[in-house]
């Protein structure tokens, strides 16, 4: 029986976006991008995650253009932030289903609450979409900001797109 590799070019859309978001790490390191994380020595901080797993998914979620690599100066050396794209950006729905699943079916041991999604205007919790369950308000991505302690604390306004 041969191993499954990528179903890259499949029909199926599920199938394929599995194939890009499917590998471990991959949503965790969207999620932290989404709250504003860009540098590798913050990814591995926040996640635990190895250097080589790491180095290996940041370089798959740039080639299938969820980040991009941006240079900067760090001292006299040249280093790399990674940065959403609107690609990377609009998994924002993906990444609050499967938040909301995991709280409605899953359990934790840490009382910090399941991740909440704010609307600034008015300050109100609701749900990704096109109005506000709060206040029924239009819903912008920069009206927007999560509340989820286990990253940091207070609200964490969602990072934008590069590009």
């Amino acid at each position: 029986m041969s191993r499954r590799t990528t179903w890259e070019g499949t029909p199926c859309p599920i199938a394929r976006a599995a194939d890009v978001l499917a590998e471990p790490w991959t949503l965790l390191i969207l999620r932290n991008a989404t709250a504003g994380t860009t540098r590798f020595e913050d990814f591995r901080g926040q996640l635990g995650i190895a250097d080589n797993v790491l180095t290996t998914r940041l370089a798959k979620l740039v080639d299938r253009g969820l980040l991009t690599k941006l240079p900067y100066r760090d001292g006299g050396r040249t280093r790399h932030e990674y940065r959403l794209t609107k690609a990377g950006s609009d998994a924002l729905p993906v990444l609050h289903a499967l938040g909301a699943w995991g709280d409605a079916y899953t359990t934790s041991d840490d009382a910090a609450g399941p991740m909440q999604l704010v609307h600034v205007g008015c300050g109100g919790l609701t749900r990704p979409g096109t109005k506000c369950d709060s206040c029924g308000k239009p819903l912008a991505r920069d009206d927007l900001t999560w509340r989820e302690s286990r990253l940091r604390e207070g609200e964490i306004p969602l990072a934008d797109p590069v590009g």
